[in-house]
Formats: C-alpha cells, structure tokens, sequence
C-alpha cells in the first residue's frame, strides 16, 4: 500500500523563501567579513589616505560595487578596528561576545580584574596597527572624524555595561560616582594609552598589563578587605 503525505504548496514556497533568504544573509555576512578583513590589512599597511575602495575590493577579491555597498570608507575603517580588535563588527553588546559571557561568569573581582587587562592588552595590541590610520585620517576627514566619535561613544558604553555587572555585584568603589569610575576605566584602556606606553615609552606589553591592572584597582575597583 502506497501513502501519499501531502503538504500545502503555501508550505513548501514559505520554507523555500525562508531556505534562500538565510542563505543570502550568510553569503551577505561572508562577504561583509572578507571586505572588512581586506581593509583591516589595508588600512594599516598602507593608512587611511592610500587605501581606496579599489584596493580593498580587489584584496577581498569582490567587486567596487560590492565594497561601496558596505558603507563609506571610514565607516569601513571603524569596522576595520571593532574586527581587529574583536574578531567581529557592529555588535552593539560586548556581553553578547564570547567574552563578555566569560566575564559574566567570573564571581570573583579579583579573577575579573585580571580578565578584564587581559583582554584589554590583547584587543589593544590587536588594534594596535590600526590606531595611526584611524586617528591620522580623523584628523583630515570630518566624516572619519564624526564616526570616530561615535565609536568612542561606544567603547564607553561598552566600559559602562561591564562596570554595570560589576557595580551589581558590589566590587566598585562606592566613594566616586559612577559616571567617573566609567570614564576612568575608558582612559585607562584606550589604545592611546596602549601606544604611548608600548610604543613611545618603550614599555613592554606585560609591563602595560601590570600598569593597567594596578591603576583599575586602586582607581575603580574596591579595595579588598583586611582579613
């Protein structure tokens, strides 16, 4: 006996539509990570003035229309930075990143202070390269400069989402407000601070961590208490 199991047509074209439509997003979120990677090496290599949409589309092997696409130059420059420095662009939550969530379960402040410089000199020394081009070119173009701005703006959200978790938890100072104790820890882990200290300086990247870490606990950390 044969049985013949019948499905709607409507059925089968929506999970056919809904089929395809994944499949662009993931060929559209491929491509936007060879674009932003190409401009990554770019950009640091050659700077901001030097790198042209051209160049960045023939490294990534996609076409100039493809690149212009993805938004203007310096809007790629910024995704440039957030890939370099976190292997992603546009997330909007470090604590939506694999290392925010490993953050989140660290109940200790101490074991969370030392992630924390740990991956703030990884992520510095990754964006490192980065860094001339950004500011160089921000200081030329008042489009990479408007962007720039904005992309600080949200480096000190990150910094006040994490300080947030932390806050909750009670491990921050509770004599400074918290706005500053925000505001501190955003100065103390930029990467101007990084490239002052590694490459003007002359200091080492370890060297750096042991600063880092000894100025975000007397700074913004509460001290530990006396057995």
């Amino acid at each position: 006996m044969v049985v013949f199991i019948t499905v709607a047509p409507e059925s089968i074209s929506t999970k056919t539509r809904t089929y395809r439509s994944e499949l662009r997003q993931q060929q559209a979120e491929q491509t936007r990570s060879r674009v932003v990677a190409a401009a990554a090496e770019l950009f640091a290599a050659d700077g901001y003035a030097r790198t042209t949409l051209a160049k960045i589309a023939a490294a990534a092997g996609v076409s100039a229309e493809t690149v212009q696409g993805q938004g203007p130059k310096a809007a790629l420059l910024i995704a440039a930075v957030e890939y370099a420095a976190v292997g992603v662009s546009g997330e909007e939550s470090i604590l939506n990143l694999d290392v925010g969530r490993k953050l989140i379960a660290i109940d200790d402040p101490l074991e969370a202070l030392d992630f924390v410089v740990s991956v703030v000199a990884d992520v510095n020394k990754r964006s490192a390269k980065l860094a001339p081009a950004l500011f160089g070119g921000a200081a030329s173009d008042p489009e990479l400069d408007r962007y720039l701005n904005e992309f600080i703006a949200g480096i000190n959200s990150q910094v006040r989402r994490v300080l947030e978790v932390f806050c909750e938890r009670g491990w921050l100072r509770d004599d400074v407000p918290f706005d500053e104790l925000v505001e501190t820890a955003a100065v103390l882990c930029t990467v101007e601070t990084y490239l002052r200290m590694t490459q003007r300086d002359g200091w080492s990247v370890d060297a750096y961590r042991g600063w880092c870490r000894r100025m975000l606990a007397e700074t913004v950390f509460l001290a530990p208490q006396a057995n």
